[in-house]
């Protein structure tokens, strides 16, 4: 574990909890007109297509394509992605915002909903890629789930991943632990808001639902109970813990190949820090650990950042390795 860039939070976001809703409370989205975004779409085996925005910078480099990957309720329009599409645009990187199966506009292309243990769909929308966007390699960034599920990507395809580097950022690396989390009291908030945009995304307009299925939306009241009784079953699992466990990334981090950055900070109100804490990261010869004591849940509002500062960290990791 270590903290070699320290994070410093920018007033008045002091604290995990006000880092964490900061986004949220000023909505203030992230402007990409400088760079006209195209739509393209990845065609899934199964027939499914996902929606993407590709930006090109406006002094090309010849940087690999940043792929970037949106959390949990998430998708191409999350103000975090936008904030990190901007970023790397700035720097020269060409940039891909993928929508995760069934995610934002991806809905009325996919019969499927993306899960925090699709992995193949990750891999295979990396390899459907255009080759005109990748003749310079591709990078890929994942925030909380889409973190999580890139880090378990890399971990089943070691050596064989296609991409040149890869940064997680507050990734939830165990799964179990991180629902567990969203039982604390202080968290009682923030579950039913979760909950809420996670119903309202899994009965969006054009879903194809059973009646079962949308009963048990209905019903549910907690995180747990949906994935317990909508998600798993959906996905062919018996239940939350071995989706849970299916899902979890910490278990494969040793197998990871590809240089990856993993970016989280302790005070994240949303993910339990045992798993951060205790993991022998030495194990992981590939990763380099940057855990910082603050940042909250995919924040980092930093002082004296003009953007969000996983993202500067972002952007060095990337040139760093590929520059």
């Amino acid at each position: 574990m270590s903290e070699e860039t320290p994070f410093r939070p920018r007033p008045p976001w002091l604290g995990g909890d006000l880092q964490t809703v900061r986004n949220m409370l000023l909505r203030i989205a992230p402007d990409l007109s400088p760079w006209p975004a195209e739509r393209l779409y990845l065609p899934m085996a199964d027939g499914d297509r996902l929606w993407t925005l590709l930006h090109r910078p406006a002094a090309p480099r010849g940087l690999p394509l940043a792929v970037l990957v949106h959390g949990l309720s998430g998708s191409e329009d999350s103000i975090h992605v936008r904030a990190s599409a901007r970023y790397l645009l700035q720097r020269g990187f060409p940039v891909l915002r993928l929508n995760l199966r069934g995610a934002g506009p991806s809905v009325a292309t996919c019969r499927g909903l993306y899960h925090a243990a699709a992995t193949p769909d990750l891999a295979e929308a990396l390899v459907v890629l255009p080759p005109e966007l990748t003749r310079d390699g591709v990078v890929a960034a994942g925030y909380s789930l889409g973190g999580n599920l890139l880090l378990r990507m890399l971990g089943e395809q070691g050596r064989a991943a296609g991409l040149r580097a890869a940064v997680a950022v507050s990734a939830p690396i165990n799964v179990a632990a991180t629902s567990a989390c969203f039982y604390r009291p202080r968290n009682r908030i923030y579950m039913r808001w979760l909950l809420n945009e996670l119903k309202e995304e899994a009965r969006a307009p054009g879903r194809a639902l059973s009646e079962r299925e949308r009963t048990v939306i209905e019903a549910v009241e907690t995180i747990y109970d949906l994935d317990d009784r909508f998600v798993s079953p959906r996905h062919g699992f018996s239940g939350a813990p071995e989706y849970y466990a299916r899902a979890s990334s910490l278990p494969l981090l040793p197998a990871i190949a590809v240089p990856t950055l993993v970016i989280h900070a302790l005070d994240d109100p949303w993910i339990d820090d045992a798993a951060y804490r205790t993991f022998d990261w030495s194990r992981a010869r590939a990763i380099t650990p940057l855990i910082t004591r603050r940042g909250g849940h995919v924040g980092f509002h930093g002082r004296g950042d003009t953007a969000p500062w996983h993202d500067v960290q972002m952007a060095a990791f990337f040139e760093e390795i590929c520059g």
